[in-house]
């Protein structure tokens, strides 16, 4: 831990305060590491989510740009691709995409169950594994919690015979936010919960995080940059003098460091089908980051612009 002095000028204040507090070190060559509750397992606080951004047609010139990207997130060290089959034609670009490098077993591969019934959930699955490409899932969630029970035993056995190594749970709204938790305290099967969570909206931080953290469940944090409005917000906008003392070059990794430094977070999955971007978001995870006092004041100077 460093001992640093910010001095920040807040947009409206008309004052400067000098804030005395510590960041979080690591050289910059490395990537931040998350570990996984229930297993010890480390994961890459950076993945990749691909809704809307990997749904492309099959001989779309654009899915040369969708290898860039898996190409640079596998250069990188990312890992952690998220997909489901409600995101159309996603699954089967990943699986397509990541047979075609060097190395497809580097990634973790995640993706989701998403509909009604016991027989129509087996079916799913079997039909996402094949479109991964993949004998074994390294994630299998149950989408925006569709049918939850019902999934639970079938996910439970499929980590019983080996074909998926993590149960998780989804959803995307804060109103969802009562029902993880619950179903975190009432499924000690459950290995990982993804939400949503940003700088804007911060409504997990008020239980759901620290039930995920009592119950031992790791954290994935969907719409990170929330539909990208954070973006639309800051426009035009200087980042900060003080975010390069937190190695932050970008808007990009001023938002998803105040993610990953929370910690209950295990691992952030920004969309996207730009290789910059790409490249940009896996920066965040990356060198130093903030405690929960200069997260605090990213957040005032975030409410102020």
């Amino acid at each position: 831990m460093d001992r640093r002095t910010f001095c920040i000028t807040l947009p409206g204040l008309g004052a400067i305060c000098t804030i005395t507090s510590s960041v979080i070190s690591q050289d910059k060559s490395i990537l931040h590491q998350r570990r996984i509750p229930s297993s010890g397992e480390e994961i890459p606080a950076i993945g990749l989510g691909t809704w809307i951004q990997f749904d492309v047609p099959n001989g779309d010139p654009e899915m040369d740009q969708l290898q860039t990207v898996l190409q640079q997130m596998m250069d990188h060290g990312g890992k952690v691709i998220d997909s489901s089959p409600m995101y159309g034609r996603s699954e089967v670009n990943v699986g397509q995409l990541t047979q075609e490098l060097r190395n497809p077993d580097h990634f973790f591969y995640a993706t989701k169950v998403w509909t009604s019934g016991k027989e129509a959930g087996k079916q799913q699955i079997a039909q996402s594994m094949a479109r991964m490409q993949r004998d074994q899932l390294d994630l299998l969630q149950i989408h925006n919690l569709l049918d939850w029970s019902t999934h639970m035993k079938t996910l439970i056995d499929l980590k019983s015979s080996g074909k998926i190594r993590y149960i998780g749970i989804t959803h995307y709204t804060d109103s969802s936010h009562h029902q993880l938790a619950d179903v975190i305290k009432s499924n000690p099967e459950v290995d990982f919960v993804q939400c949503n969570y940003s700088i804007e909206g911060t409504h997990a931080d008020e239980f759901l995080f620290q039930t995920a953290q009592e119950y031992d469940v790791a954290v994935i944090i969907n719409t990170p940059f929330n539909g990208g409005s954070l973006f639309r917000r800051v426009g035009g906008k200087d980042l900060p003098d003080w975010a390069s003392d937190l190695d932050i070059r970008s808007w990009g990794q001023f938002f998803l460091k105040f993610i990953i430094s929370h910690p209950a977070v295990t691992c952030a999955i920004p969309g996207t089908s730009n290789p910059k971007h790409l490249i940009d978001n896996m920066g965040a995870a990356r060198g130093k980051l903030p405690d929960m006092e200069i997260r605090k004041v990213m957040k005032d100077y975030f409410n102020k612009v």
